[in-house]
């Protein structure tokens, strides 16, 4: 037809006057520089922190990513990333600039030989300058602190096992050599204690504690007295250690301290998060608990609680003062969390993951909710740590 004989003749005066636009404008673009090396300092800013990402829909691509949480502009605020492969456990040094993340490789992909390692990261420029093997059989599971600790001044790192039978790898990260492997029956995870020691929660409502020789084999054992009752109000297994004492949430709102600092540990006196208070309210979340550098304790809490509630998101942030056992202070969130952490400074940021899976960033002085850190690449962060 006539009208479509017209519409061509435009399309081809068209077409090659959008060429010479678009031809024009890619020649005003310089080419991108490549081979820029830029470095972290050994030591992170305040504010500076951790997200770790348990890429729980894709476990194989996990990642730490570090963020600046006082930052409001999100092309700044990402300063780099680490991969952790297959919902990899971590941990920050204190002493060094470096960080470590347990790791399962598979020789297809997602089959084949299973190799699991320690990577030694710098935090400087983010790349990993090593690795240790360690026995194929270190959890796979949802991440926590606990999972991989350090002990020694930080001369030994220590790696919880399950296959589902509990043991724990001993590797000398110093020398990068893995020593061996201590059996824990009946007991999970690693809490760190004074020397070479370290300490597992017991099935049977105890707690064991393992000391070792310098060639980080089992020198001793000892075990606690039973001090909680893990069908009735079980304690959740991921404490804040507060100068060496290790404070644990239950179930139903009850805390019990730990006494860590030891080469065994001492169950201390046990006392209320709740105590008067009315609505029902009860601890949960994925990591519930958190210190700050003036030692107080801070515990996610949600109202209305039930048996099996511990998982559920949390509404509030409760503060205590340990000594007292008293509430000091509580934080409302804008959006419930399911973990949180804190920012290791005197004048600390809190930071929480909500259910919407972002990252959420309040003042603790005056509780006020100050933004929340799209952007980053984080999709299920189910970890927060302060940096170092």
């Amino acid at each position: 037809s006539k009208s479509s004989t017209q519409r061509h003749r435009t399309m081809k005066k068209l077409i090659p006057l959008g060429l010479l636009l678009a031809t024009s404008a890619y020649g005003q673009i310089q080419p991108e520089r490549t081979g820029i090396i830029q470095t972290l300092p050994e030591s992170y800013p305040p504010h500076w922190v951790l997200l770790q990402d348990g890429a729980f829909f894709h476990m194989l691509n996990g990642k730490v990513i570090v963020v600046d949480a006082s930052s409001d502009d999100p092309e700044k605020r990402i300063k780099g990333m680490v991969d952790s492969s297959f919902i990899g456990q971590f941990y920050q040094a204190k002493s060094r600039p470096e960080m470590y993340i347990a790791e399962t490789f598979y020789s297809r992909g997602t089959r084949g030989e299973r190799t699991d390692v320690i990577t030694i990261v710098d935090k400087t420029t983010l790349s990993q300058t090593g690795e240790v093997v360690i026995p194929p059989k270190r959890i796979s599971g949802m991440p926590t602190n606990y999972h991989l600790q350090a002990v020694d001044n930080e001369r030994v790192l220590l790696a919880y096992n399950f296959t589902p039978a509990t043991s724990v790898s001993v590797v000398d990260i110093v020398n990068r050599e893995f020593l061996a492997e201590i059996p824990i029956p009946g007991c999970s995870l690693v809490y760190p204690m004074a020397g070479r020691a370290f300490a597992s929660l017991c099935t049977d409502g105890t707690m064991m504690s393992v000391q070792l020789d310098e060639n980080g084999n089992q020198a001793s054992t000892s075990r606690t007295d039973v001090f909680f009752d893990a069908n009735n109000d079980p304690l959740i297994e991921k404490p804040a250690i507060i100068d060496g004492v290790g404070y644990f949430p239950t179930f139903l709102g009850r805390v019990v301290p730990v006494d860590l600092s030891g080469d065994e540990p001492v169950v201390g006196d046990e006392w209320s998060l709740v105590g008067g208070e009315p609505g029902g309210w009860r601890p949960g979340g994925i990591q519930v608990t958190g210190a700050d550098a003036d030692g107080r304790l801070y515990v996610l809490m949600h109202p209305e609680g039930y048996e099996g509630s511990h998982k559920d998101p949390g509404t509030e942030v409760w503060v205590f003062d340990v000594d007292s056992g008293t509430r000091v202070d509580r934080i409302a969130l804008e959006l419930p969390a399911i973990t949180f952490g804190l920012t290791n400074d005197d004048d600390p940021l809190l930071l929480t993951t909500n259910i919407n899976l972002e990252v959420d960033v309040y003042d603790i002085g005056s509780g006020e909710y100050l933004r929340t850190l799209g952007g980053t690449g984080a999709q299920t962060p189910f970890l927060i740590h302060g940096s170092h």
